[in-house]
């Protein structure tokens, strides 16, 4: 039995994909390697992550399965800078000692320059294995590689890849005109027409040179056992080909037996639609890419009395970053000096700019107003706010919906079943209606018509543009499961403290003993607690006593001793247990409850001191995203570990009708199961560690991004500036995502459908029905791009 120690992850980038059958092919190829405990291929993001025991396999051996499948991975690249080199025979040892490192295809250094450049495939190998490589070879390793260089690449990759095809189009085309114009003379009763052996000349050099990415990709296809879109091109364009060829030299060559401009102008088509497929992909991604730009290359850091620029990545928390009007902002921090106007909207959604001064907390990538900021690094790298949405967000795009699992059961199979339907076509026409050029038509028009692109695009496509759209909103979607799931959602449950208050409470009551208010803050001194918070800050101008000791008590408050008293402060709850007599402040703590206050008990030496109240202000979009639920149709219910009476009168003020109240911690998750089992689709919002196995329980966890990491972890869906309001935007950006996919399966299938059975019946040419699968991919993909107008 392997152990869970053993179990790794890697992430190859895939090239070479065309359709669904060849991301399910790979899926299956990848998931028999031995070793390999699972494996995910995504077409749109063309990525395949596979969980494998590095004892048994290595992504060497991994990235050789892909490549034998028929596809490749890319070359990755790694920069670094070396130290320690004093002579020529050091960088000629250290390039050896880098190439020997398993899955590095070319190394070189450069003396001179004190820089090594490594190549490898992509995902096989780690920088530390280089850094390390390095080190015992005797040399420094410092890596200079970076995302915004990683990204600049792919711009490059892709332009480079965008002119290439671009070119072939047009040459394609100028080629396939001519064909074109003589077939529509012909078609006119003009009486003209190109000779058999011009049109022969003119389409070959698109069938065997333009077109040859099509036999590429279905010779690797079929070498893995399985067929692809390349395949149908392949067969469909070559038959029409072969035939008119093979009547050319039998010299009958007059108009009505050549098919030279159906296969010429199906691959022109072909390569049309890939193209602008192409561009609607790299749109679709866009939400990545615009993250990434709001990161700065560069920030001013105070070293020595002085300011110096370095690189974003180099500022070190704690250090402190200058900020002029109009920049943005390259850390996460806290402002120590000075005031602005601050523009975070493509961070949280935050339309207008928010007030930052001392002591405020500002994020990477919001833009600066008019005010000079000095700013101390908290967060930086691949820490920060900007990066972690970056990660989530890739995250999620590069995940299945259940949905898709079908999808892919369905192109597994979709192109031998085409390819049967072509010959029976073939047959029927022959031998039933005697009629061979037809059969013939029939046939290619099938085998060009059918389209499993559509099919495989049609859910990653609609995911990335709608997490990149929500991601824009300041909504995070962990996984394409929490997308799924949130579409559903009949209740939503939310915590209180921080998620529908501000978590900012005061205290607004004290009634009881002098010396109540110091021993209640001396007690508390130990606790992390909003509400001790509250104690403390009024209790801020009183000397306090050193606790000698302190406990916490989950859900009920603490126990400490303080002056060699036992002190208690917490909940009625904590009272009642330990027996104590609570008559004496019973009237006032109601009355407090009674207006939505938190009522603290405080104890000492078994006799209850008072009471202390503290108010937690609703924030200002609860009631707007309250009533957004029930618009919606959606449920909302409070569940708190608040006494019953004061978590009744903030239901109130908000209109949520069902209450759930002083329930501890560790019953929360129970709470959840129990309304699942009343067959609800429960959602979960909560902002505090004692939320998060409440969270992982519901079907769909929200956390407040305000909140702590732990919530966060737990949680499908994070609001990245904890407003309430953004969850009923969350629900309706998953039911448009959601609606997206399935109006692009139902066009899918409703296409070939349709269009099999058409091409089958001779009612459509190979021409019309390269055009319509051509396009059938870029019609599906075009429908999810209309997600980028969601407006919440």
């Amino acid at each position: 039995m392997t152990s869970a120690s053993a179990e790794s992850l890697v992430s190859f980038p895939v090239r070479g994909m065309t359709c669904a059958a060849c991301s399910a092919r790979l899926e299956k190829v990848l998931n028999r390697v031995e070793g390999v405990f699972s494996a995910s291929v995504s077409l749109a993001a063309e990525q395949a992550d596979i969980h494998f025991d590095k004892a048994r396999t290595t992504p060497v051996q991994l990235a050789e399965a892909v490549t034998k499948a028929g596809f490749s991975v890319p070359d990755d690249q790694v920069e670094m800078g070396i130290g320690g080199m004093t002579c020529a025979a050091c960088s000629t040892r250290l390039e050896k000692v880098l190439a020997k490192v398993p899955g590095v295809t070319q190394a070189s250094v450069n003396l001179a320059a004190e820089r090594a450049s490594v190549h490898f495939a992509a995902g096989t190998v780690t920088v530390a294995d280089l850094v390390m490589a390095v080190e015992r070879a005797g040399f420094r390793a410092q890596v200079i590689q970076n995302a915004d260089e990683q990204m600049l690449r792919e711009e490059q990759a892709y332009e480079a890849a965008l002119r290439k095809q671009t070119l072939r189009l047009t040459i394609s085309s100028a080629l396939t005109l001519p064909l074109v114009a003589a077939m529509a003379a012909h078609m006119l009763g003009l009486g003209w027409t190109l000779p058999g052996w011009v049109q022969m000349l003119l389409s070959a050099p698109v069938q065997f040179w333009i077109g040859w990415r099509f036999y590429h990709g279905a010779w690797a296809s079929l070498r893995g056992g399985v067929g692809n879109m390349d395949v149908l091109v392949a067969l469909g364009t070559t038959a029409a080909w072969g035939v008119s060829a093979w009547v050319v030299a039998l010299g009958q060559d007059h108009h009505g037996n050549l098919y030279f401009e159906g296969a010429a102008v199906v691959i022109t088509l072909v390569l049309m639609g890939k193209l602008l497929e192409a561009r609607a992909k790299r749109s679709a991604a866009g939400a990545i890419r615009a993250l990434m730009k709001l990161r700065p290359d560069t920030a001013r850091v105070e070293r020595d009395d002085r300011l110096v620029e370095i690189p974003a990545e180099s500022v070190a928390p704690g250090d402190v970053v200058q900020v002029r009007p109009g920049e943005r902002i390259p850390v996460d921090g806290v402002v120590v000096d000075g005031a602005s106007q601050v523009d975070e909207s493509l961070i949280t959604g935050e339309s207008l700019p928010v007030a930052r001064d001392v002591g405020d907390e500002v994020v990477a990538g919001a833009v600066n107003g008019d005010g000079l900021l000095r700013i101390r690094a908290v967060r930086v790298g691949g820490e920060s706010t900007i990066s972690r949405i970056i990660r989530m967000v890739q995250g999620a795009q590069a995940t299945k919906a259940p949905v898709q699992k079908l999808v892919d059961r369905i192109s597994a199979i979709f192109v031998p079943v085409v390819v049967a339907l072509a010959a029976l076509s073939f047959l029927g026409w022959w031998l039933v209606a005697g009629d061979v050029g037809q059969a013939f038509v029939a046939a290619v028009s099938v085998l060009v018509i059918a389209c499993p692109c559509a099919l495989g695009l049609a859910t990653p496509t609609a995911l990335m543009v709608g997490t990149g759209v929500a991601a824009r909103h300041g909504i995070l979607i962990k996984d394409a499961e929490a997308l799924e799931m949130a579409r559903a959602v009949t209740v939503v449950v939310f915590d209180k403290t921080g998620t529908l208050t501000q978590g900012k409470p005061s205290v607004v009551g004290l009634q009881g003993a002098s010396d109540l208010l110091l021993l209640a803050a001396s007690a508390q001194q130990g606790s992390e607690h909003p509400l001790a918070g509250a104690v403390l800050a009024r209790a801020s101008d009183l000397t306090l006593l050193r606790p000698e000791s302190f406990t916490a008590l989950p859900g009920r408050g603490l126990e400490a001793v303080v002056d060699g008293r036992a002190v208690l402060v917490g909940s009625p709850r904590l009272m009642a247990e330990r027996g104590l007599d609570m008559t004496a402040f019973a009237d006032q703590a109601r009355a407090e409850e009674e207006q939505g206050r938190t009522v603290m008990w405080v104890a000492a030496d078994a006799n209850v001191l008072g009471i202390i109240a503290v108010a937690d202000p609703v924030k200002p979009t609860a009631n707007q995203a309250v009533a957004a639920l029930l618009e919606m149709g959606v449920t909302p219910v409070l569940l708190t570990g608040d006494n019953a009476r004061a978590a009744h009168a903030v239901a109130g003020q908000l209109g949520i009708e069902r209450v759930i109240a002083e329930v501890l911690p560790e019953d929360k998750a129970a709470e959840i199961e129990r309304l699942k089992a009343e067959g609800a689709i429960v959602a979960m919002v909560g902002d505090g560690v004692n939320d998060a196995p409440a969270l992982a329980a519901a079907h769909v966890g929200v956390a407040m991004g305000t909140g702590t990491d732990v919530a966060m972890q737990a949680a499908g869906i994070t609001l990245v500036k904890g407003d309430p309001a953004l969850l009923a935007q969350a629900l309706s950006v998953s039911r448009a995502t959601r609606a997206k996919i399935r109006q692009n399966l139902f066009w899918a299938f409703f296409y070939n459908v349709v269009a099999i059975p058409a091409s089958a019946l001779g009612m459509l040419t190979p021409v019309i029905a390269g055009a319509a699968m051509a396009f059938s991919s870029v019609s599906v993909v075009s429908n999810s791009l209309l997600l980028r107008r969601w407006r919440g």
